[in-house]
């Protein structure tokens, strides 16, 4: 099954619950929503959202809903990054490279995460 899409402000919040899971709405206001300006009513709005989506779970602990996520990180940011390709890169990748190309904070590591992928879908393509 495909999830929905999230937003920067949603995807935001689910990596702070990975980080601090499983976390109360109370938690999540004082420790993501403050520094954003954000009401507690407001966070409790967007975890609900993303409980919805298919993103969050909650179990109630001595009264208190505590929530987790139901995703690993890296799924979810795959899927944020392949919406943006599909919708704001109409599907093409090129423009997306062209900045890397001109971005001057590449690291070594990332560059050779760069290669690899290249080189796997080099692969691919003469399997094909």
């Amino acid at each position: 099954m495909r999830r929905k899409t999230i937003g920067d402000q949603e995807l935001a919040l689910l990596q702070y619950i990975g980080e601090n899971e499983p976390a109360s709405v109370g938690e999540v206001a004082a420790g993501f929503g403050e520094a954003r300006g954000l009401a507690r009513s407001t966070v409790l709005t967007m975890m609900e959202r993303l409980r919805t989506k298919g993103y969050l779970q909650r179990e109630q602990h001595e009264g208190v809903y505590r929530y987790q996520s139901t995703a690993e990180q890296q799924d979810v940011v795959n899927s944020a990054v392949g919406s943006f390709v599909e919708k704001t890169l109409q599907g093409s990748i090129s423009p997306f490279v062209a900045w890397m190309s001109e971005k001057a904070e590449v690291s070594d590591n990332e560059l050779a995460e760069l290669e690899a992928l290249v080189s796997r879908l080099q692969s691919q393509r003469r399997e094909d």
